[in-house]
């Protein structure tokens, strides 16, 4: 399931923000955590950040664990 237009990682704002107007280094920025990154740049208030069982359900779909089929290993 890919993300939607409106879901996808907007890098090169990202980018300009952490490296330009907050003086990251490509190593710091890239160590960073998103939620470390979005409270350093003041944007944690900027939406939910929450795993829901929809999301959960979406990242297990894309990216399943091997060994495992339908809840069972293998």
């Amino acid at each position: 399931m890919m993300a939607g237009a409106d879901e996808r990682i907007a890098w090169g704002r990202l980018l300009r923000l952490g490296l330009g107007r907050m003086g990251l280094d490509p190593e710091r920025f890239w160590a960073l955590t998103p939620a470390e990154f979005m409270l350093m740049a003041g944007l944690e208030d900027a939406g939910p950040v929450r795993m829901t069982r929809a999301s959960l359900s979406a990242l297990e779909a894309r990216f399943p664990d091997a060994g495992k089929r339908q809840g069972h290993e293998e």
